[in-house]
């Protein structure tokens, strides 16, 4: 399946909520969901200043897209599995009395051929109302939740989002921007311009892409290699080739003024190695740049220790020993494409982005963002 893009470059489609009223209580809850191909992912929070406060969470692996590389279908357990996850977070909804909430799935139903049967499934099954979004509000989403680790030098910026199923690549021209205001441009893109946050200039999206391969579905392709380090060599090389139609890939970027964020499972796991974490940290990985030394220093580790060691590794486990191999090999195609002496780890996504989104398009985002 070939990668997805609009025609031409250019920003995301305009589709905007208008803003809800102003509200004077600064403690409403707000969830967030995100059914990908690999886990299911929930954040119920608050706005707390310009940021917001975390009250419960819910995170689970149940690979709902196992088996949809050969068969095009989720296949009984899986849709068992999610079942299980997603009436976790239905009862958790309701003791929190949420309110406010957007639930979203993503490659793994866009291409299944029962995604839409699944969809009504789960409305029955659990009361919960799904909706599957394209790849590109996927990816605005994704761009919106790393705004706050926007340096303020940044003048193009490559924002990265390695999912269980796809990843999105969106380029992002901030030169046009006054520093201080870049972090803040980025989170425009979701909002009207008559919101509280939507005045002001915006950030140019200059090209996006869609690719359909994510640590999951990149492992399945080449799950017949038996020899470890040539299949890792091979999906890196494969991905690498799904890059070519992206407009930015034929123009030299000079490295002063350029980002590049990674958000991923992927990337964050690398850098809990790097940092030699023996308990994840979040403090310490969101928003840690590495370069890219580091992080082949951390990747030649994890193919020397090979599929056993990485089952070992308290930060990889066994159950993510062959994921971590697949969204390293996209990794590092990235840095080979793009040279760049750093890349901006972050710890946050597509339900970060759809927290922010709502909060921003209420209007109960107080001062503090950055």
């Amino acid at each position: 399946m070939a990668p997805r893009r609009p025609d031409g470059a250019g920003a995301f489609p305009n589709k905007v909520e208008p803003p809800a009223p102003d509200h004077k209580d600064p403690g409403p809850l707000y969830a967030a969901l995100d059914l990908g191909t690999n886990s299911c992912r929930m954040l119920i929070a608050r706005p707390a200043g310009g940021q917001f406060s975390v009250v419960d969470s819910f995170s689970k692996s149940v690979q709902l897209g196992q088996g949809l590389e050969s068969s095009g279908r989720l296949s009984r357990a899986s849709i068992s599995r999610t079942i299980q996850a997603l009436r976790i977070c239905k009862r958790k909804l309701q003791r929190h009395r949420v309110k406010n909430m957007r639930l979203v799935a993503t490659e793994a139903c866009r291409r299944a051929l029962n995604g839409r049967d699944f969809m009504g499934l789960v409305a029955r099954e659990t009361g919960l109302e799904l909706e599957i979004i394209r790849p590109e509000e996927e990816a605005r989403l994704a761009v919106i939740s790393c705004a706050p680790l926007v340096g303020r030098r940044t003048e193009q910026l490559l924002v990265v989002d390695i999912g269980g199923g796809s990843t999105e690549l969106v380029w992002i021209d901030l030169s046009q921007v006054p520093p201080e205001e870049r972090a803040r441009s980025i989170m425009r893109l979701s909002l009207g311009r008559d919101s509280p946050m939507g005045e002001g200039p915006r950030a140019r999206v200059v090209d996006w892409i869609s690719v359909p391969l994510g640590v999951a579905t990149l492992r399945d392709q080449f799950a017949d290699v038996e020899d470890d380090a040539g299949r890792f060599a091979l999906m890196s090389c494969y991905f690498e080739e799904q890059l070519a139609d992206f407009s930015p890939y034929e123009k030299e970027q000079a490295r002063e003024g350029f980002q590049i964020i990674g958000t991923s499972g992927t990337v964050t796991t690398v850098a809990a190695t790097h940092l030699g974490l023996r308990r994840y940290d979040r403090t310490k990985v969101d928003g840690l740049a590495m370069t890219s030394d580091e992080i082949d220093a951390v990747i030649q580790g994890y193919l020397r220790a090979g599929p056993e060691g990485r089952r070992a590794d308290p930060r990889i486990g066994r159950d993510r020993q062959a994921l971590i191999m697949s969204g390293s090999a996209i990794l590092q195609a990235l840095l080979r494409v793009w040279p760049t002496d750093r890349l901006s780890v972050a710890d946050r996504g597509l339900r970060e982005g759809l927290l922010y989104a709502q909060m921003s398009s209420d209007g109960v985002l107080g001062e503090g963002f950055p």
